[in-house]
């Protein structure tokens, strides 16, 4: 039985999102258990399912407009930091949140801690490609500056998800540069690049540029801190924006439009489940010495119910044991 705490007050639509999401992998999944951490009262307002769950209550919350570390020291009692300390205390194999991911970074580092050889922790997630497959990119925002041994070691956690998590072989890796050629970039991209090529383990593919992306051209992208996180909220901002423009169009233009958008709702519902990164499950502080993974924060129950699946992949394949051991022969 695999065992999943999960901060029931992080995000936007907690709680009634984060337990309906609960309810729905309890229905599903017959091998998890869930921990849920928060205000009881309000948690058993939504919570259907009666078996595999359990409450424990506590009032105390981290805000969005807290300071991270400070609230991790601080709010001793607070769902997140509760939940992550359950996994610590080894009361539960992972944490989920879609609260404060700064908060939840640090309650990742310095309650749960780092694996030995991993010098810093990537915030990874498997973003949509226009074939259906995605590919897994980092650092998405856990660290704003990074240095090439730090991105090498991105590619190695990348593959090492790729390969166990979504089931692919020989996972590419690419390194997300302004241009294809081996000399292009600043002094980190081109020494990085250099460290991949020579790193024989890894299936390099070279360089990658952002507008590729969303073409398949590689399975595991990695990058610095501050890019991953630019290029990722461009990519929701821009998905974001074409469909709601694309429904304004269809509202505003007449019988004509309405009439292509009958015709043609099949295809669109299938354009908006290419470009719907949640199903991939949420974002994951990859390096850590159990499974810790941030959800959006405006999650729904649906992104909520994909989180879990993705968490119970992770145990079920024991991805974090292997990284463990990976890196513990490297030392």
């Amino acid at each position: 039985m695999k065992t999943i705490a999960i901060d029931a007050m992080g995000g936007d639509n907690a709680p009634e999102a984060i337990v309906e999401g609960v309810n729905q992998a309890l229905a599903e999944f017959s091998d998890i258990e869930v921990q849920l951490y928060g205000d009881e009262s309000k948690i058993k307002q939504y919570l259907k399912a009666t078996e595999r769950v359990t409450i424990v209550h506590t009032e105390e919350k981290i805000n969005s407009d807290d300071e991270p570390v400070k609230a991790i020291r601080r709010k001793k009692k607070a769902s997140m930091v509760l939940a992550a300390q359950a996994v610590k205390d080894t009361k539960a194999d992972a944490v989920i949140s879609a609260g404060n991911t700064g908060a939840l970074l640090a309650a990742g580092l310095f309650v749960i801690g780092r694996i030995k050889g991993v010098d810093r922790p990537g915030l990874m997630s498997t973003l949509p490609t226009t074939d259906g497959k995605g590919y897994d990119m980092l650092d998405l925002g856990a660290n704003a500056e990074n240095t090439p041994k730090h991105l090498h070691q991105y590619a190695t956690l990348g593959s090492f998800y790729a390969k166990n998590v979504r089931g692919i072989a020989n996972p590419r890796v690419g390194l997300l540069n302004n241009g294809t050629e081996a000399t292009k970039g600043d002094p980190l991209h081109k020494d990085t690049y250099a460290l991949l090529e020579e790193d024989k383990s890894l299936h390099f593919v070279g360089n990658v540029e952002a507008r590729d992306l969303m073409n398949g051209v590689a399975d595991v992208v990695v990058t610095d801190g501050f890019t991953g996180n630019a290029v990722l909220k461009t990519m929701e901002g821009t998905a974001l924006n074409i469909m709601g423009s694309l429904k304004s169009s269809i509202q505003s233009g007449g019988f004509r439009a309405k009439l292509g958008a009958l015709l043609l709702k099949n295809s669109l519902y299938q354009l908006k489940d290419t470009m719907d990164y949640t199903r991939a499950g949420g974002a994951v502080l990859f390096g850590l010495k159990a499974p810790v993974v941030k959800c959006h924060g405006s999650s729904d129950a649906q992104a909520v119910f994909y989180t879990i699946k993705q968490v119970r992949t992770m145990l079920e394949t024991k991805v974090v044991e292997q990284l463990v051991d990976a890196f513990t022969v490297e030392d």
